[in-house]
């Protein structure tokens, strides 16, 4: 294949790393592999132009992409709107998709799995036409999200610091709205403390990512109007993994989702793959089976079981 790899020397574990080392070995790793690649370092505000100018290429099959789940999230977008492949090298702190994907977390190790691996194609979702590859959510997500931005942080230590005052403020602080929903053949109004809407439903993990990318299903999940113990409890068993069997938590997997806001505040925020939005009235949300090329280590496709293949949902 004919790839070109973009590596963002502001996202997380680059910080720390000697760039110029990286990419001699990203080149090494990919043409020992028989891949015609070139490697690419480039800041925070210049990769995403650069992913999108490469994209529009008629002479490349995909991009590599290294950097934080922001990084990641532009190069799918990119990635799916251009129908070419995305290898990504997880360099963030959360490296969700990557997760998914089960890439390796070593930035050096996953040079070389993703140089002798596959294309697979797997799911990715939209709201609005907007891509994501992890989550929309609105709600408590959102407002902890608004929290920690507010705190300044330079490395990964302080965005956890700041991700932690941010999740306590917001347990004494949790919202309530309302909301229309329409999804797996139900239609109701809730009035709840937050929504989330994933690509693929989370598995049981305390990161709260997909294990799968391949079911053709959304995962849809509301939570009650809250009180600061009740949002404690759903942080513990978040956790835990476990906070499906939370009482105040509903659970769906469709494949679509609309949504309507009746009572939208002025300056309401919903995240989407970790990014802070203005929140529009009305959300409709789909899954895209199959549209996204990833490069993936040599035979994961096909060691994924049938029975996690499952057709989408009516």
């Amino acid at each position: 294949m004919k790839l070109v790899g973009f590596f963002n020397r502001d996202g997380g574990t680059f910080k720390t790393t000697d760039m110029l080392a990286y990419e001699k070995r990203a080149e090494a790793a990919f043409r020992e592999a028989g891949h015609d690649f070139d490697a690419i370092v480039f800041s925070g505000k210049e990769i995403i132009p650069a992913m999108e100018r490469a994209a529009k290429r008629d002479d490349i099959d995909g991009i590599v992409a290294g950097g934080g789940d922001g990084t990641i999230s532009a190069a799918a977008s990119i990635a799916w709107k251009n129908g070419i492949a995305l290898g990504v090298v997880p360099a963030g702190t959360m490296n969700l998709f990557a997760r998914s994907l089960r890439v390796p977390l070593d930035i050096w190790q996953a040079l070389d799995v993703l140089a002798t691996g596959e294309v697979d194609n797997v799911d990715i979702a939209s709201a609005n036409g907007r891509p994501f590859i992890h989550q929309f959510s609105a709600g408590l997500h959102a407002r902890m999200v608004r929290y920690r931005n507010a705190y300044s942080y330079r490395s990964r230590l302080g965005k956890i610091r700041a991700s932690t005052k941010a999740a306590l403020g917001v347990i004494f602080n949790p919202p309530e709205f309302e909301v229309d929903f329409e999804a797996a053949g139900m239609r109701e109004r809730r009035r709840v403390s937050a929504i989330s809407v994933s690509n693929n439903p989370f598995g049981e993990n305390a990161l709260l990512y997909a294990d799968n990318l391949t079911s053709g299903e959304l995962g849809f999940y509301t939570a009650n109007p809250l009180k600061p113990l009740g949002v404690a409890r759903l942080a513990i068993d978040m956790l835990r993994g476990k906070f499906r069997e939370n009482a105040d938590v509903m659970v769906l997997h469709p494949a679509e989702v609309h949504l309507h806001f009746p009572k939208l505040r002025f300056k309401a925020n919903c995240v989407m793959d970790g990014e802070l939005l203005p929140l529009e009235r009305d959300v409709s949300i789909r899954l895209h089976p199959g549209e996204l090329k990833v490069l993936v280590k040599q035979g994961l496709a096909a060691q994924v079981h049938a029975s996690e293949r499952r057709e989408p949902a009516a």
